[in-house]
């Protein structure tokens, strides 16, 4: 397999955070003190760099708000102060449940002068699944919005004492307050690259979402493969950054967010929910270059027949990643849309394995690309032994990958759980072919990735059974051709609760306001028994199985 960044000299790899190594690949370095906050803004505010736009906020009114870097350190070190003098420094959790605004930015970097643990918190949670993430890494403090806050109040969070509210009521803390008032006196206290700094929440197979522990040493590790799947201009002199993916998440947060800040380009964000017809505007409108955006999003965009001709669009480069990216999605991208889109693969325990970089190689419809550099990706079989090209095997890489987590948090069990013998599992399954490409084919337990979203079943199932009509419940992922999969529900019910199209939706509903919209059922059956296997468990593969094959056979009468 030819070596796609021969071209590039040394000075070039070392920006990049690269090595040759003896044997002919490459390894990713980076120094002991490397601290997302230094990678970011830290490194933007010499004079010839500290008032250029950052941060472009449009409101629910059309106005826009733009804040320099120099605006948005000043933001974070009052903030870092406030917090310091209410009792939090190095190591604590501060959870950020603000969406995306200026304010999730601002509170990155404070968090990170800080020394403390960022904890990621998407707005779309519903109150169980906040409780959970809440009580699992014990945060006394949530900096919030009053919008988002209202139907929580009143709900138990044991172990929180401090609410910092944006748009506060009198008896909350004035999140903006402490962003402006100045501080005085303050000196950070910024971690090494191994030292804890993001603490996302997310779904797995099984149970409730999982805490996955990042140190900063992840955005220097992230820093070839970003550079590569934005086609290696990430520094366009025009760039402006825009993506509609949730910042408590990688995507939104280490692939948009950061990176652009690493580069020293604006980010413009809002806080509309995305449809295909407000992007086109957005976009036009701020001359945004750069995207991160999901297939599925990428596939409603290609729902227009004329983008170009209809809207005044600067965009150049998507990069996409989450699920599989369809051949005729990529195709539309290029022809219609007239960008180049990069496709990139990971999860947030191990990133940025597998992808694309037009710029430097040939992409092949329907491929996840090859393995970045800096990164040794192989197919395994059951037994942990790499299987031959064309032969399907599950992903792995070894536990030295330099995107690794630092593990579950509090969850040892888990991480151990991860590993098969020296490799990191993935449970997705790929081809790879003669040429290094990787096919993505699957997966290998229940998890579902919906949309780009993971969704763990056994959360969804949990829920479901705390409904008064659900005796039993199995929750699986039924094959999607826009979504990849949707969550489908089959159910069980309790003598004497009728089955009907209400129920289906009160069911449907109780997922939403306890969990979260996107892992509600879209589709619920009901089944007056189910099988069993011969341990006396839910054959839910039977019902997988019966879900693929009716897939198949609509595909084959389309």
């Amino acid at each position: 397999m030819s070596d796609y960044l021969q071209s590039l000299n040394t000075d070039a790899l070392t920006v990049l955070h690269l090595e040759r190594d003896p044997s002919g690949g490459y390894q990713i370095k980076w120094p002991a003190d490397y601290n997302i906050y230094t990678a970011t803004v830290g490194r933007f505010l010499d004079p010839q760099d500290r008032d250029k736009p950052a941060m472009i906020f449009e409101d629910s009114d059309g106005q826009t708000t733009i804040q320099s870097f120099a605006q948005v350190d000043a933001a974070a070190t009052n903030l870092a102060a406030e917090l310091r003098a209410m009792g939090y420094g190095k190591g604590d959790p501060i959870a950020l449940h603000t969406g995306q605004h200026p304010d999730t930015g601002i509170a990155h970097m404070a968090i990170a002068k800080l020394g403390a643990i960022a904890v990621t918190l998407s707005q779309l949670y519903g109150p169980d699944t906040l409780a959970h993430a809440l009580n699992d890494c014990r945060a006394s403090v949530i900096l919030t919005s009053r919008d988002a806050w209202e139907p929580l109040r009143g709900e138990d969070f044991p172990h929180l004492r401090h609410v910092m509210m944006r748009d506060p009521s009198a008896d909350d803390l004035d999140l903006g307050a402490a962003m402006t008032n100045p501080a005085t006196g303050f000196t950070p206290e910024l971690g090494g690259a191994d030292d804890p700094a993001l603490l996302m929440y997310t779904s797995g197979s099984t149970g409730k979402p999982k805490g996955i522990m990042h140190g900063h040493r992840v955005l220097a590790a992230y820093t070839p493969s970003i550079n590569l799947f934005f086609n290696r201009a990430q520094d366009d002199p025009d760039a402006v950054y825009w993506s509609p993916s949730d910042w408590a998440w990688v995507g939104g947060l280490l692939d948009m967010l950061f990176p652009a800040w690493m580069a020293g380009r604006p980010v413009v964000t809002s806080l509309e929910r995305f449809s295909a017809d407000y992007a086109y505007q957005f976009m036009s409108r701020h001359n945004v270059t750069h995207t991160f955006l999901a297939p599925t999003a990428i596939k409603r965009l290609a729902q227009h027949p004329d983008p170009r001709g209809d809207h005044d669009l600067s965009l150049r480069i998507i990069c996409t990643g989450g699920e599989a990216l369809a051949a005729e999605t990529l195709s539309w991208s290029e022809d219609k849309l007239g960008v180049v889109c990069n496709e990139f693969y990971g999860m947030t325990e191990v990133n940025h394995l597998i992808g694309n970089c037009a710029a430097l190689f040939p992409r092949r419809p329907g491929s996840m690309g090859r393995a970045y550099p800096g990164h040794k990706v192989l197919l395994v079989d059951g037994d942990g032994q790499e299987v031959a090209d064309g032969e399907p095997g599950e992903v792995v890489t070894p536990h030295t990958s330099p995107t690794r987590f630092l593990g579950y948090f509090n969850n040892a069990e888990k991480t151990a759980d991860m590993k098969l013998g020296d490799y990191w599992r993935t449970h997705d399954l790929a081809v790879r072919d003669a040429d290094g490409y990787f096919w993505y084919k699957g997966r290998s337990d229940d998890l579902i990735k919906s949309s780009g979203f993971r969704i763990g079943p056994a959360e969804v199932e949990e829920c479901l059974l705390s409904h008064p009509a659900v005796a039993e419940v199995a929750v699986i992922a039924k094959p999607d051709a826009d979504r990849g999969a949707i969550v489908k529900a089959i159910v069980s019910t309790r003598s004497g609760f009728e089955v009907s199209d209400a129920l289906a939706q009160d069911l449907k509903d109780h997922v939403k306001t306890r969990l979260a919209g996107y892992k509600a059922p879209r589709e619920i059956d009901f089944v007056q028994k189910f099988e069993m296997t011969s341990s006396g468990k839910i054959n839910r593969r039977i019902l997988r199985d019966a879900e693929t094959a009716k897939a198949k056979t609509s595909a084959l009468k389309q």
